[in-house]
């Protein structure tokens, strides 16, 4: 008995101080993880390397029978690499280290007892290429969002127990490997967000237990969807959008029925949507939109009682919309819109009480439209337009509070607009446009409220009448406010002035009367204003000068009198303007300006002269009675010539003179600041062995003078001996009074007869060109970095359109020339190549292409014109480039630019943002990416005018500044990501 006691007591003895070994194990692995982390305070603090024991409760640490059995780190920021060390964590279940930006290879193994894996959101590289029959009883292995680039593995066909496997939003290229079809286990799969290619392999139809798969989104599939795939009758969710699968349909699919979301959109899909889809009773979203499919909406979708989301959208079904469509009591979305619907609008549509979003524009629907349509205050967006619709707007959407976008127009819609449809309080966009409308414009009878969010209505092309009236200074949030080739009459009411906002302001083709009230003055924003065509009468008030930012002027074919302003010509970004068929009078101004305005400008005004009109001033009666001039004038004409020629040969010689004087080595330098070095520390900069940029504009040094400070110096290019001024030391000069915290500072100016230099403040990390389209850099600029960059940028070019004196136009805008300092502070550089807004019209004149390929504007193709909007359109390129990673060219395919990819690859649809969004980019909010993607959108308008102004763009982008970021799920199934599997989706039509 008492050899027993004994033998128990050693027993329990000895298995304690393997315990304490095992631990203290786990303990010095844990330390040596620590040591290969950077920025791992605060997070693993109480990581302490002076109390072993105490690991158990270490952040992030979950111990069982003494042993360290789970390590999560999600989310905690932490750089670095993963010491293959952690293999030696022998008891691991659990082990979690998603949502940080870890670097480098990783490989687990010998982890038998792991069943959870999640490195999802990190920066690994390499492959995966692991020993995974080491790691046999894996369950969950999430790799989501990385930088692998690699072969699918083969290997992980060794995890038998695998239900749940994602290795989307990566680099993996190849064809996906037909023996996946033998992990039966799977309930999940992704692989979407690759560079795969190759036929979907129908052994994947074996996968029985599968209730997600997502295999689109950049992969380039051949051929069209498996038939196997009817095998997959417990799937819930099937996403294989976006990846160019062809051919039909296979009806096949129609045998899934616990099928809850089906999203096969953005492919090129043909032939009928098959009728099996009527046994899909489950199914609660259903997105076929953007292929080529055709034939009519089947009868058998009267069975999906559930659909929430039901999207056909650009394809080339025809029939009618059937009625049962607008009994499903669950619809929220309907978007069917670009086919080739006809007859009428099921009238019970919205009488669900759940319709949130409805799209049928671009059809050829008739009839009228159904009167409840915002039954319970739920619809948001209404879109009819380009139909053959008509009879009156229902009463109903008077009172729709929810509406935030409606587009009615291009339709037969008559009758008056609904009593407080105009001043909803969430309407941001009405469109009206191109109808038969009549009726006069209700004052807002509710004083209380004010449509701040309105920013654009179009009335246009109506027979709408009466006075405009006096509640337009409601709208003070509007921006384009469209109401031409209407018969509105009375006065502008003074409240006008009111729309600080606005942007673009047509009153055009109708019977206003009364003067142009001063208060338009107040308009500051506006670079569009037209009144032509009214009955106006007096003089052109003196503040429309005022505003600064003015492109377009036409107050054509009225009745005003007196003089034409000459401060007019004061206004810089003035570019048309139309003063014809008035009863104007005097002189017509030609400085400034009025330069470069045509004669039509001024046509049809008798009591205007003036040069430009070939009716000088004063003169008539001169020219009434011609005189032979006196022989003493020929004899002063010819010694003034002489004189003249003397004058401008002494000045060559002395000019000669002075050249051969002065050398090529004679160095003048103009500093705009003071400066503790000499030009001659300059010149020592001016070697090949410096060179760190060459562009058309120049080749860039980098120098360090004696006293430490670093400089970039630009030779330009195209300057020397035979080369003319055409005022560019002037420009120069002005260049070096320009103070701005995001611009480069213009040191210094240094010239000889040869030779040019620009002297700036050095930028110590290079341009944010090289920073996103660097690997290594691009993964260090996070998403918070990146909106910080794109305001400070914008704040750059907004003061140099707005605020600086005279007016600057960038013209050559683009992330090489966007720089960044060692804080990352965004600076814009390289105004070699811009011009100054001022009285010389320096936009007319320049023969140099205007900007760099990828940022043009589309209009200076055909006009060889650049202004304030061009830069926007370079801007909005930009930021594109900060939201997607990508280069503007080069990316997309030959004659595709990131432009035109962009709207391609979302539809300009708010949930298909995240697709585009750079993949090296973690915990990216998506109300951010989204605001910043639509921001870009506005900026890359092809109609110049309906672009915002820097000033908007900069108030635009700061409305996210205070903002914070939510941290992603740590459960230990990872959530799924819109960027492979999509969410409910919605149309947010630009």
């Amino acid at each position: 008995m008492v050899l027993f006691i004994v033998y128990t007591l050693f027993s329990l003895l000895l298995a304690t101080s393997c315990f304490a070994s095992s631990l203290l194990s786990d303990f010095h692995v844990l330390l040596k993880l620590k040591q290969g982390f950077e920025f791992s305070e605060p997070a693993l603090t109480t990581w302490n390397p002076s109390r072993p024991s105490s690991v158990c409760s270490w952040a992030g640490i979950g111990c069982s029978r003494g042993r360290v059995v789970s390590v999560d780190l999600t989310d905690l920021s932490l750089t670095g690499s993963v010491s293959p060390l952690i293999s030696r964590l022998d008891q691991l279940t659990d082990l979690s280290l998603a949502g940080n930006n870890f670097s480098g290879s990783i490989e687990i193994t010998s982890l038998s007892n792991l069943r959870f894996l999640n490195i999802s959101n990190n920066q690994f590289n390499g492959g995966l290429d692991w020993n995974y029959s080491s790691i046999a009883n894996l369950e969950v292995f999430d790799a989501y969002n990385n930088n692998f680039t690699a072969l699918l593995p083969v290997g992980i066909l060794s995890l038998k127990k695998l239900r749940h496997l994602d290795l989307a939003g990566n680099y993996f290229f190849g064809k996906i490997p037909e023996s996946y079809g033998d992990l039966v286990g799977l309930e999940y799969l992704s692989v979407a967000g690759n560079d795969l290619h190759g036929k979907i392999p129908g052994e994947l139809g074996n996968l029985t237990n599968l209730k997600e798969i997502c295999l689109g989104y950049y992969n380039v599939f051949e051929g069209g969807i498996p038939v196997e795939f009817g095998k997959l009758v417990n799937l819930v969710r099937m996403d294989l959008s976006n990846s160019e699968l062809d051919g039909p349909i296979p009806q096949e699919l129609g045998n899934l029925k616990e099928l809850d979301t089906l999203y096969l959109y953005a492919n090129l899909l043909s032939g009928s949507i098959p009728r099996h889809f009527g046994n899909l009773t489950k199914l609660v979203n259903l997105d076929l939109s953007n292929n080529a499919l055709t034939g009519e909406i089947p009868f058998e979708f009267v069975n999906l009682k559930q659909l929430k989301l039901f999207n056909l959208f650009m394809n080339r079904l025809h029939g009618s919309i059937p009625d049962f469509v607008a009994e499903l009591p669950y619809l929220e979305t309907l978007g069917l819109w670009m086919n080739n619907f006809t007859g009428v609008i099921p009238q019970k549509l919205g009488q669900n009480g759940k319709l949130q979003l409805l799209d049928l524009s671009t059809n050829k629907l008739t009839g009228t439209i159904p009167p409840n349509l915002c039954s319970s205050n739920q619809l948001r967006i209404l879109i009819l337009l380009k139909n053959f619709l008509f009879g009156p707007i229902p009463e109903g959407l008077g009172a729709c509070s929810s509406l935030v976008r409606v587009r009615l127009g291009q339709n037969y819609l008559n009758g008056s607009i609904p009593n407080g449809f105009l001043y909803l309080p969430l309407l941001n966009l009405a469109e009206l446009q191109d109808n038969n409308l009549s009726g006069s414009l209700s004052e807002n009878a509710n004083t209380s409220s004010n449509p701040v969010k309105l920013r654009q209505l179009n009335l246009s092309n109506n027979f709408l009448s009466g006075p405009l009236p006096s509640s337009v200074s409601n709208f003070s949030s509007v921006q384009f406010l469209l109401l031409s080739r209407n018969r509105f009459s009375g006065p502008i009411p003074p409240s006008i002035g009111a729309l600080r906002q606005v942007v673009t302001l047509d009153l055009s083709q109708n019977s206003l009367s009364g003067e142009i009230p001063t208060e338009i003055g107040n308009c500051l924003h506006l670079t569009v204003l037209d009144m032509s065509q009214n009955n106006l009468s007096g003089s052109i008030p003196l503040e429309i000068t005022n505003i600064r930012i003015l492109n377009y002027l036409n107050l054509s074919r009225n009745h005003l009198n007196q003089t034409i302003p000459r401060s007019i010509g004061t206004m810089k970004s003035l570019t048309a303007a139309d003063f014809s068929f008035n009863e104007l009078s005097g002189k017509v101004p030609e400085s400034g300006q009025f330069a470069f305005f045509n004669a039509s400008s001024f046509a049809g005004n008798p009591q205007l002269c003036g040069s430009l009109l070939n009716n000088p001033c004063n003169l008539t009666t001169i020219t009434s009675t011609p005189r032979k001039p006196p022989a003493d004038f020929k004899l002063i004409f010819a010694l003034g010539l002489l004189i003249c020629s003397l004058v401008f040969a002494a000045a060559a010689i002395i000019k000669a003179k002075s050249f051969k004087r002065n050398g090529p080595d004679s160095w003048k330098m103009t500093a705009f600041q003071k400066l503790e070095f000499t030009v001659s520390d300059i010149l020592q900069c001016v070697k090949d062995g410096n060179v760190i940029g060459r562009g058309g504009a120049g080749i860039v040094y980098h120098g360090k003078m004696p006293n430490g400070v670093e400089i970039a110096v630009k030779k330009l290019l195209g300057f020397g001996p035979s080369s003319h001024d055409h005022g560019f030391r002037a420009e120069i000069q002005t260049l070096g009074n320009i103070r701005h915290r995001n611009i480069v500072r213009l040191l210094a100016f240094c010239s000889n007869k040869e030779t040019n230099l620009l002297v700036y403040e050095y930028m110590r990390n290079g341009s944010l060109g090289e920073a996103l389209h660097n690997g290594k850099k691009g993964a260090f600029l996070g998403w918070n970095l990146r909106y910080k960059i794109a305001i400070e940028a914008a704040k750059g070019l907004c003061y140099l359109h707005h605020d600086c004196s005279p007016l600057i136009v960038h013209r050559d805008v683009k992330s090489n020339n966007i720089l960044l300092n060692s804080n990352f502070e965004a600076h814009v550089a390289d105004f070699g190549l811009a011009k100054f807004l001022i009285d010389g019209g320096a936009s007319e004149c320049m023969s140099a292409i205007a900007g760099s390929y990828g940022y043009i504007a589309p209009e200076y193709a055909y006009t060889l014109r650049v202004d304030e909007k061009s830069d926007v359109y370079s801007f909005g390129v930009v930021l594109l480039e900060l939201l997607t990673g990508r280069r503007p060219v080069g990316d997309f395919g030959e004659g595709v630019d990131i432009v035109q990819w962009s709207k391609q690859a979302t539809s300009c649809r708010r949930e298909d943002v995240l697709q585009i969004v750079d993949r090296r980019l973690t915990s990216v909010p998506e109300d951010e990416a989204t605001h910043l993607f639509f921001i870009a959108t506005l900026c890359i308008q092809e109609n110049s005018v309906q672009r915002p102004t820097m000033r908007e763009v900069v108030q635009m982008l700061s409305e996210f500044t205070d903002r914070q970021n939510q941290s992603s799920s740590s459960s230990k199934t990872p959530k799924m990501d819109p960027k492979t599997c999509s969410k409910f989706r919605q149309d947010l039509l630009v």
